[in-house]
């Protein structure tokens, strides 16, 4: 079953206190897609400049991304400078330009038109909202968003809450929008705008998942090596809704397991920069990861 992703790649340059990277491949819908693929088929909508390098467009194909809605324009690549100290959960941001990614509006190809699964990687909402005015209905939308766009686009982001089925927010994304400093109250509020579950990222701390009649708690796996935290949240996306893509049904069950998939999915990630650990890994390597999870949390 195929899965779409909207949202942007780009170049990075990293600094953590266990290293520096400069150029490096980076973007929501690059960390989604590549671990998608593990699970199920996957293409991209997005865009690049002209000095995009190659081996980067060769390196998606190589994992059968589809980027047939991969837009090379006129201009450089979006790119972002950032830093992280010992606190791995707090990214700091020394710039940002977005380049083409400032004029970057979705056109979805007409054969993609009908995913069965849609991902809206962190973006404008209201280029969010025009995404899913171009496709057939999947069975299941999940966005996600950040404190910029609860700032200055909150009405938009409102009407697109109505047409989503899960959204993912960090926990201070989730007090923001709610006015609530409680989780659980906040994700209450959260769910009144029409969404059917709220996936509430805390690093290292965790994911909790909330929908009208359910709740769950899942904690993070734990590591001894932790490199660089970029692009985690979008490789949990990548790693939930690949498994979900491939369920038989889609129900509670369902989506916790798949919030596990999530969780180990981005714990390869942190353990190198760009997407470089999870070249490195297999569908063994994810299984056996699953299975340790699995049993450390048992009681």
């Amino acid at each position: 079953m195929s899965i779409l992703v909207v949202g942007s790649v780009a170049l990075d340059s990293v600094e953590t206190p266990f290293g520096k990277k400069k150029e490096i491949l980076g973007g929501s819908a690059t960390f989604f897609s590549i671990t998608a693929s593990f699970f199920n088929k996957v293409n991209i909508v997005a865009a690049v400049g002209e000095d995009f390098p190659k081996k980067y467009v060769t390196l998606l194909k190589s994992r059968s991304v589809g980027i047939d809605g991969l837009t090379v324009s006129k201009g450089k690549t979006f790119r972002w400078v950032g830093r992280y100290d010992y606190d791995l959960n707090t990214a700091h941001t020394i710039a940002t330009h977005l380049n083409v990614f400032k004029d970057f509006n979705p056109h979805i190809p007409r054969h993609l038109r009908q995913p069965e699964f849609l991902f809206l990687a962190n973006i404008d909402p209201d280029l969010q909202y025009n995404v899913l005015t171009q496709v057939k209905r999947p069975k299941l939308v999940a966005c996600d968003s950040m404190n910029y766009w609860i700032s200055t686009k909150r009405k938009s982001l409102e009407k697109l809450l109505d047409r989503i089925d899960i959204i993912l927010l960090n926990d201070a994304e989730a007090r923001q929008f709610s006015g609530e400093s409680n989780l659980i109250k906040a994700a209450q509020q959260i769910i009144a705008f029409g969404p059917k579950a709220v996936i509430i990222k805390r690093g290292e701390h965790g994911v909790l998942y909330f929908s009208k009649d359910a709740h769950f708690i899942a904690p993070a796996y734990l590591l001894e090596t932790i490199y660089d935290p970029t692009g985690a949240g979008d490789t949990f996306a990548g790693g939930m809704m690949g498994y979900i893509s491939r369920a038989k049904t889609i129900n509670d069950l369902t989506i916790r397991k798949s919030i596990i998939y999530g969780s180990i999915m981005a714990s390869f990630t942190v353990e190198d920069f760009s997407v470089n650990r999870l070249l490195e890994i297999s569908k063994k390597d994810i299984s056996g990861r699953f299975d340790h999870y699995r049993k450390i949390t048992r009681f």
